[in-house]
């Protein structure tokens, strides 16, 4: 009797997994993966799949994982103060047409809802050299308010420092809101917090997941690194507030990139942090005094704000990455610390240096506590460098830089890695320039940093020890989650 039960017991857990997999129209190689997993191992398997695994729209009670709508009002609000895309598009065609590109306009203002802004000032900082002392020196020049959000906010110096200006601006009446990624809070310390809260700063964590109803979101993170001030200028890149970060804490350099917008790509960036303040606190501010005129800027620089996450309805930055490697014609020129691709991001780099594009990447050759990415990422540079891509691993310290240059034309900047985390599980946010100057501009320290890097040598790499490359693919095999 009791082994009947057993085996009825085990046909129905075999059925149930095998529908609710199979109804998530995962890639078959996924589905398969995930199946025998299941099988195998169904309780080690089940609890993998929950926190490592799990399609965000898997259960419908989490449809949203943390909500992005914003209110009608802000909509609107937004679209008033928003350039006409067709218009700009036009005028980039006219003025800029060696940063025209039509597809990726259209591609990042439908997947991502992001319309172009024409009239934007743009400073590339590279480095916390020139990042930090900009950041302080718009804080302190705050009037009406200051929103931040930051993957790592420790507790250092140089964050000491941020605390007590956005304090002292706090009590001046400027209304302070800051939100960090949940994983942060024991880098911030509850001392560092209670300080800022005592002292009029609204600090947030994002993402939570102190509970049993959202143990789901530990592995969604926000690395989403920026900052908006009154409206009329925005920071984001790959810079976090963090000591690590400074030179000569854990790396003789700390090779990063980051941009200040003064313009219309600071209002996108601030739409985006209302919704993230709202899906953390529920709270709607939608005045105007949030979305300024930008009549001050007259300068086309032409600037896209791409937002994306696990709950995006596309995977907006895995297409805008895509779409401007296969509309490369000269020259693709990308920095990352990670590489770990998918299928469609492997292909496009290989079909393009192929096709005789000059991609070139640069990437982390290790990292200072785990070294499972950067070993993964091995395996992954043999496959396309075998295509004819130049990859380059930087040994003048650790770097951290997200950016694509194509053509002398165009360039983006963010927090995007090239990694499958970063496509699919993280809150990413990255800007697009369609402008020559900048994006020439970021060439010339590509090749700066091309100068302190070691070409990767796939011949030598395929005559490590076979137990060497071996280890490298299994910890490729985890790549989708790293």
């Amino acid at each position: 009797m009791l082994s009947n039960i057993i085996w009825w017991v085990a046909a129905l857990y075999i059925v149930s997994v095998t529908v609710f997999i199979v109804l998530e129209n995962r890639n078959p190689k996924s589905t398969l993966a995930w199946l025998l997993a299941f099988y195998i191992m169904p309780v080690i398997g089940l609890l993998i799949y929950l926190f490592l695994g799990r399609n965000w729209k898997a259960f419908s009670h989490e449809k949203k994982l943390a909500q992005s709508a914003l209110s009608d009002d802000l909509i609107a609000r937004l679209r008033t103060r928003a350039s006409n895309p067709y218009a700009v598009a036009q005028r980039v065609k006219e003025e800029k047409p060696e940063s025209y590109n039509e597809k990726l306009m259209r591609l990042v203002r439908e997947n991502s809802f992001s319309g172009i802004t024409a009239r934007n000032e743009v400073d590339i900082l590279q480095d916390t050299d020139a990042f930090y002392p900009s950041l302080l020196q718009d804080l302190r020049g705050a009037q009406h308010h200051i929103h931040m959000f930051y993957f790592i906010w420790s507790n250092d110096p140089f964050t000491q420092q941020v605390k007590e200006v956005l304090i002292e601006r706090a009590q001046a009446g400027v209304e302070v809101r800051a939100l960090y990624d949940a994983m942060s809070r024991r880098s911030i310390g509850k001392e560092y917090m209670a300080e800022m809260r005592a002292g009029g700063v609204q600090m947030m964590p994002y993402m939570a997941f102190n509970s049993l109803r959202t143990l789901h979101n530990a592995n969604y993170r926000g690395h989403r690194k920026m900052t908006v001030v009154d409206g009329k200028v925005g920071y984001l890149g790959g810079m976090n507030l963090d000591r690590e970060q400074m030179p000569g804490t854990l790396w003789p350099r700390w090779r990063d990139t980051q941009i200040r917008i003064h313009g219309g790509g600071a209002l996108a960036l601030q739409g985006l942090f209302v919704a993230m303040w709202h899906a953390t606190t529920d709270e709607h501010f939608d005045d105007e005094t949030y979305f300024p005129s930008v009549d001050d800027v007259t300068e086309l620089l032409p600037v896209q704000v791409v937002a994306g996450g696990p709950d995006s309805q596309f995977k907006s930055l895995r297409q805008m990455i895509f779409q401007m490697i296969v509309s490369a014609k000269t020259t693709c020129y990308i920095q990352s610390p990670f590489f770990i691709p998918d299928e469609t991001i492997l292909e496009a780099m290989k079909s393009a240096a192929l096709a005789g594009v000059d991609v070139r990447m640069i990437c982390t050759p290790r990292g200072a506590k785990y070294q499972m990415p950067y070993r993964a990422a091995l395996t992954y540079f043999k496959d396309v460098a075998a295509a004819g891509v130049k990859v380059y691993l930087y040994d003048g310290g650790y770097f951290h830089a997200k950016t694509i240059a194509i053509d002398s034309a165009i360039c983006t900047i963010g927090s995007c890695n090239m990694n499958t985390r970063s496509y699919n599980l993280d809150y990413e946010v990255n800007a697009v320039l369609y402008d020559a100057a900048k994006t020439r501009e970021l060439e010339a320290q590509f090749m700066d940093d091309m100068a302190h890097s070691t070409p990767f040598d796939a011949a030598a790499y395929a005559e490590l020890p076979v137990w060497r490359r071996f280890a490298d693919s299994v910890w490729r095999l985890a790549s989708p989650v790293m």
